[in-house]
C-alpha cells in the first residue's frame, strides 16, 4: 500500500531557499527598474508632474522600500556568484552550502549597518533627534 506523504513538495535545505529568494529578488529589482524607468521618462512629459511624483518618494515608507532594494540587489548579485562558481568552479558544487552562509554572513554585515545609515535622516525626521 502506498503512503501519502504529509507537508511540503520541496524538503530541500539552503539550496531551495536560496533559490526562491534569487527569483523573488530578481523580480523586485526588475519592477523597481520599469518603474525607475516610467517615473524618469514622466520628466519629458510633464516637469510637473515629474516634480510631483518624486516629492512622493520623499516618504519613510519609501525609505524603508530603498533599503530592500538595496537588500534585493546585493543578495541577488552575492547569489548570482554563487552561482556562477557552483557552474563553473569544479569544486563549487561540494562547497554550494558553505558559499551560501558566506553570502549570508556578507549580506548581513553589510545591511546593518547599511539599514542604519539609510534610515538615519528618515529616523532623525520623524522623532527629531539625533541618531
Amino acid at each position: 500500500m502506498a503512503t501519502l506523504s504529509v507537508g511540503t513538495l520541496y524538503r530541500g535545505g539552503e539550496g531551495m531557499w536560496t533559490w526562491v529568494l534569487h527569483r523573488i529578488t530578481g523580480v523586485s529589482v526588475f519592477f523597481f527598474l520599469l518603474v525607475h524607468v516610467m517615473d524618469t521618462a514622466l520628466v519629458r512629459v510633464s516637469p510637473e508632474a515629474y516634480d510631483l511624483v518624486i516629492a512622493t518618494y520623499k516618504t519613510p515608507i519609501v525609505n524603508l522600500l530603498e533599503v530592500g532594494l538595496v537588500g534585493a540587489v546585493l543578495y541577488h548579485a552575492f547569489n548570482g556568484l554563487r552561482i556562477v562558481l557552483i557552474d563553473f568552479w569544479s569544486k563549487g558544487p561540494r562547497y554550494q552550502r558553505q558559499m551560501t552562509w558566506v553570502i549570508a554572513a556578507i549580506w548581513l554585515a553589510l545591511m546593518v549597518p547599511g539599514t542604519f545609515f539609510m534610515m538615519k535622516h528618515t529616523v532623525e525626521a520623524m522623532f527629531g533627534s539625533t541618531v
